[in-house]
């Protein structure tokens, strides 16, 4: 079963149409924090059909208000090959903005100004639905209402200036998800869901979970040990190689990224031009430069040029 938040309510994909459901949530998230799954989906009342096209084109964010966003760094072999990496001992796990949370078919201003290498990263994205606190594996498999798929965009330079994720992923608009929701009881195990990357209809990313270097149950057991994880939270687990970063080719203003992962319905970004904004504060911003040194031998503080 799989569910998207339309203008008319939400309502899960059914071949060829599209059927409105008699619930009183609005959109997956609501339904998974008031349920803790997607059950309550399937034997709902229908109220209205559509065409799954028209629904499509006008789908909502399925997770508007997410919690926590977590995700892990490097989770690919693919990625750590392309990269020349070697497997990290340990995961490399990081928090996000949720107000970085948008959903399909959206416009994304390219962050510029603090950013020259906007990438996008093709994820499996996680929908917890229960509470998850010191899990076993099949504990942390159990709480999952369902997956999506994820653009869980990067800003390669923040990355490299401030060495700090939440702040290189955290832009608004930069954590696409969407279009729908899959029902995780119909996926046998988390093993096998193939995910795929688009950019200007190119693949560029084909891979799948198979590939992981620790598997979507084994991080979400892990980060229980840590930290609670509440229903509502999302987890995205990683890219596979073929991003901006292997190509060095990053995006602009025009591109148009798609995001697949088996079972669901695609996940597309459109890049546009920037939106006027103030200079970002001096510090180690990705792009700035540097003052030439003042008439006291004090090297004067980083800024970012003037637009």
């Amino acid at each position: 079963m799989d569910l998207l938040a339309t203008p008319q309510g939400l309502a899960r994909r059914e071949g060829d149409e599209v059927v409105v459901l008699d619930l009183p949530h609005r959109d997956v998230g609501a339904l998974v924090r008031d349920t803790g799954s997607l059950a309550a989906a399937a034997g709902a009342g229908v109220v209205r059909r559509l065409p799954t096209l028209e629904a499509l084109a006008s789908a909502l964010p399925p997770l508007p208000a997410p919690g926590t966003v977590w995700g892990v760094g490097l989770n690919y072999r693919s990625k750590a090959r392309v990269t020349g990496r070697e497997v990290p001992a340990e995961p490399i796990l990081y928090v996000s903005a949720a107000s970085s949370v948008t959903g399909p078919n959206g416009l994304l201003p390219h962050p510029s100004g603090v950013t020259e290498e906007l990438d996008a990263e093709a994820e499996i994205a996680v929908v917890l639905g229960r509470r998850l606190y010191r899990a076993s594996e099949r504990e942390a498999w159990a709480a999952v209402a369902g997956i999506t798929a994820g653009n869980d965009l990067t800003a390669r330079d923040v990355m490299k200036a401030t060495g700090t994720p939440a702040l290189a992923k955290s832009f608004p608009g930069c954590t696409p998800l969407g279009a729908s929701v899959l029902d995780a009881r119909t996926l046998p195990d988390a093993g096998s869901i193939g995910v795929r990357g688009w950019v200007n209809g190119v693949v560029h990313q084909d891979d799948s979970s198979a590939d992981m270097i620790w598997s979507i149950p084994e991080l979400l057991a892990r980060i229980s040990w840590y930290a609670a994880l509440e229903p509502g939270d999302v987890f995205l687990s990683g890219t596979p190689a073929g991003t901006g970063q292997d190509r060095g080719r990053y995006l602009v203003p025009g591109d148009v990224v798609t995001v697949e992962v088996d079972g669901v319905a695609p996940l597309t970004t459109t890049v546009t031009a920037p939106i006027e904004t103030p200079c970002p504060p001096s510090g180690p911003v990705a792009g700035a430069r540097r003052e030439p040194a003042s008439g006291g031998g004090q090297r004067g503080p980083s800024r970012v040029p003037a637009h």
